[in-house]
């Protein structure tokens, strides 16, 4: 996923010793989705039930809920303008 490259890249920048820990928060959040899809708060820029964020550190992991499915959408900072970082993603 290039937002997730992105994300490394810029942690990599300001602190290559987290970089690692940083992608494997990424994963383990990713992954929580599984049991509990709907822990995320709603984004709100959007307002949609099913467009949902989780904060790892200060980067936005968006992720789409539908029936027994979960797709990561984005992985961007959270500084970032969202319409801007979101425009042509959904």
């Amino acid at each position: 996923m290039a937002d997730l490259d992105a994300a490394m890249e810029f942690v990599a920048e300001v602190s290559p010793s987290f970089t690692i820990g940083f992608v494997q928060e990424i994963r383990e959040a990713s992954r929580s989705l599984r049991t509990f899809a709907d822990r995320g708060r709603i984004v709100p820029e959007v307002q949609t039930e099913a467009l949902r964020e989780l904060f790892v550190r200060d980067h936005r992991l968006i992720y789409r809920v539908a029936a027994d499915e979960v797709t990561i959408l984005a992985i961007f900072h959270g500084r970032r303008d969202f319409r801007r970082a979101w425009r042509g993603r959904s």
